[in-house]
Formats: C-alpha cells, structure tokens, sequence
C-alpha cells in the first residue's frame, strides 16, 4: 500500500482533489484545468487548450421558513436567485401539473413526477415526457420550484439547468413531507446566488505520429456542485495523467490524451471538442474513456461500444490477466458516447457496486483504492497493446 500511496499517481489525485469542487467555471476547475496542462507539458505533449464560453453559478445562501418553522432547503445548481413568499401549489404527476394555475406562486413537485430528473432544455437525449414538463412549467411561470430528491439517488435534484429559467431548490423528504401536509400556509424562499458569464477549458494532449491515426484515451475532470469528486472523476483524471506520462512514445498510431470539461451536467466540453476536430474523426483508431473506476468498495469494469466483433474478443483476452476487473454492459453516460455515436469504437472503464458514491459528498479520497487506481494505468497499457 506504502508503494501506491507514494507513486506518482496518487500525488496527481491528491492533487486534483485539492482543488476542492471542479463545478464548470469555478476556481477549483481553473486550477484543475492549469494543473493538467502543466503536467502534459512536462510529460513533452502538445498541448492545445480548448476554450469555450459557458455559464458560472455562484452561491451564497438558501433559506426556507413555513411561518414559525425553518425548513431545511438546498438550492439546485444553476437556479436563479430568489426572495419570495407565496402559498404553494403540490403537484404530484403531469395530468395535475397540465391542470393546475400557478403564476407567482411556489410549486412544489413530488411523487410520479420528480421520479427521475427533468432534462436540461438543451441536452440532445431529452425525450418527449421531459419536454413536456418543461413547456409546461415555463407556461405556467411559478415564483419558484420546490422538490424532493429524485427516485435516483445518483441524481438527487430535480433540476440543474443554467438555461431554466425558474428558481429551483430541493428539500429532504422530512421537509417535504411538513409542506405536504400544510399547504394553506405560505413559504418565504430565498435564494441568493448568482449566474455569470465563465470560460472553461478542455486540455488536450497530443504525442506521436497522428497522420497513421490516433488512440484517444480521455476522462473528465469537472465535477458536481458540492462534491470533492475523488471518483468521479479524479481517479480518471489521475490516471489520464499518469499514462501520459508513461505510455511509449514509439507506436504505430499518434496518441491524444483528452482532459475533458462541463461533462456533469451539459456536453459543451464534447461539443467544442467536436468543433475543433472538423473531419478529423476518421482519423480516430478507438476511444478509451475512464470514469469511476479506482472506487475501494467497487470493481473496475470494462466495455465495448460500436467495436467490432475482433475487437471484443483482443479487449477479452486482456481480461484473462486482470482477474479484479468485470466486463460490464455497455453504458452511454459519459464522454466516450461522443465517439460512440459517431461510429468510432468506444472502451469505457468505470467501477461496478458503487453507484450512489458519485455526485455525493462522500466521494472523497478515502474512497479510493491506491490499487485499483493503480490497475486502471495497467489495464490501459495493455489494452493500447493490442492496437498496434
């Protein structure tokens, strides 16, 4: 254990981790950004700092009372800030939310409809039910949006969406439930926090000889609002590091390293990265994207995703070495969906039996394991191997 804690990679996860909360825009995601660009550059990559426009959220305070009675309240991110009082108005499915008259007064959804988060007006996988919600609410203009946590504990607030207009915060279930059963009393919310225009950063990381094609092996770096994510993703991030350090510089194909941004709560990291790549993706061999793994209570896994059947099989036989680590179903939640979708074969290594740690405060260093962390840099080496 002495080894592991003392190696390279866990200094870049310590490291990482310093930074407190790498939300998009934020100092900690500044910092993060610099210190993965520095470590490219010594490692003697070029590097190319991808900028782009985006949203800064800061907080300051949320605060919730029922008359004598101050009721635990947590702001989602990206609310507007607000200071209302106003009698609110449960709704509890679509059929009563398509019904119910609710200008300038506080709605507070539960039940069937807050079972799973309301997608962000912008994300290209929303489907019809969320829509629906969303027109529905932005027709109806309440003051603000109240809501326990979601059915799903990895997404606990119903909203977090810099384009949604409407105040929105979330209470725990014993809050909700002294709301449920007081509706003729008014709440005064307040919300004081603020968006701001920001810029965030891919750093991207480039060695070899692309004109043969390239190997991309990515993870993001951002995090959720509130969270030291130690697996989600400094582990990843460490290990992205960490191989750009240490893989050879003598293989048939180039080597990009990607350090994707903003992959927490809207793709616009994905999207600049596309941007700048123009055609270039036919030029893509594979993605090999790490997210979650290196978790202590957790396995590593591994994956295939638009890969060929021969491809599958080389990426099993590597299995046959790292005993410790499962193949899973195919998952589109992260960064190598964006080569995915676009027909370039996609490896994603994340972690299975811990999925309620990411997002959460409790994703913190002690989280991980030095060895599993450590397999994660190995697993990778071999699985570029069978690219040559």
């Amino acid at each position: 254990m002495e080894a592991y804690l003392n190696s390279t990679l866990y200094h870049h996860l310590q490291t990482l981790i310093s930074f407190g909360s790498r939300v998009i825009a934020s100092p900690g995601n500044q910092a993060a950004a610099d210190y993965i660009r520095d470590v490219f550059t010594r490692a003697g990559l070029e590097v190319e700092e991808q900028s782009y426009a985006c949203t800064a959220w800061e907080h300051e305070a949320t605060s919730l009372e029922q008359g004598d009675c101050k009721l635990a309240c947590t702001s989602n991110a990206f609310s507007l800030p607000c200071e209302v009082t106003a009698q609110i108005v449960p709704v509890g499915s679509v059929a009563e939310l398509e019904r119910v008259p609710a200008a300038g007064q506080v709605l507070f959804l539960y039940g069937d409809l807050t079972r799973v988060p309301l997608a962000c007006k912008s994300w290209f996988l929303k489907d019809e039910r969320s829509q629906h919600i969303l027109d529905l609410l932005e027709s109806l203009q309440p003051a603000a949006l109240l809501s326990p946590p979601t059915a799903t504990d990895y997404y606990g607030q119903f909203t977090e969406d810099w384009e949604l207009d409407i105040p929105a915060a979330t209470v725990p279930p014993a809050a909700a439930l002294h709301l449920l059963q007081n509706p003729e009393q008014p709440v005064f919310l307040e919300i004081v926090c603020a968006r701001k225009p920001g810029t965030a950063r891919n750093i991207v990381g480039r060695r070899g000889d692309l004109s043969g094609g390239r190997l991309v092996i990515c993870a993001h770096f951002d995090t959720k609002i509130n969270t030291p994510g130690a697996t989600d993703n400094g582990t990843g991030a460490a290990a992205l590091l960490n191989l750009a350090e240490t893989l050879p510089d003598d293989l048939p194909f180039g080597l990009e390293f990607v350090a994707f941004n903003s992959e927490e709560y809207l793709p616009i990291g994905d999207d600049e990265y596309i941007r700048r790549a123009g055609n270039d993706f036919d030029q893509v061999l594979a993605c090999i994207n790490i997210d979650g793994a290196g978790a202590a209570l957790g396995s590593n896994n591994i994956t295939a995703i638009a890969c060929e059947a021969g491809l599958e099989d080389r990426l099993r036989s590597v299995l046959t070495t790292f005993p410790g680590v499962v193949w899973t179903d195919p998952w589109p939640e992260s960064n190598h969906s964006t080569f995915s979708f676009r027909g370039i074969p996609a490896i994603p290594i994340g972690a299975s039996g811990v999925r309620g740690l990411a997002h959460s405060i409790d994703d913190t260093i002690e989280q991980v394991s030095p060895a599993r962390l450590n397999e994660v840099v190995a697993l990778v080496t071999e699985v570029v191997k069978i690219f040559r």
